[in-house]
């Protein structure tokens, strides 16, 4: 088997409201589909060479406590992104913190209930 790659799908209970709070914190609108009310769309963040997508679907394809990883390039890059989610006022689950697994990472939740695990590798 090859898979060329995987793209995790959230259920959401606002779909623009998901688009604008991806949209704050740099993702870009992929997609939206769904006449004559949007009921599915995708959020992308990344260069072509290493981009990651995620599937919005309102009122379905899932649960809402669905846990994520995202990884950064490095701590610059996470630390504006932490201060970015508190300059919005994002809810935070757990503050930068450096792991034993040689990650540092934060937990953002996003308002259905998933959490997002933004991390980088600790370099040193």
């Amino acid at each position: 088997m090859r898979v060329d790659g995987v793209t995790p799908i959230l259920n959401l209970s606002d779909l623009r409201a998901s688009l604008d709070w991806f949209e704050a914190l740099g993702w870009k609108t992929g997609f939206v589909w769904g006449e004559p009310e949007p009921s599915f769309a995708s959020v992308v963040c990344g260069d072509p060479e290493g981009s990651g997508e995620i599937f919005l679907c309102l009122e379905c394809q899932g649960s809402r406590d669905v846990w994520m990883s995202w990884f950064l390039p490095g701590h610059e890059e996470l630390d504006a992104a932490y201060a970015r989610a508190c300059e919005l006022g994002y809810e935070i689950a757990m503050v930068p913190t450096e792991e034993p697994w040689n990650i540092r990472e934060f937990h953002l939740r996003h308002p259905d209930g998933h959490t997002f695990r933004i991390g980088c590798e600790i370099r040193g």
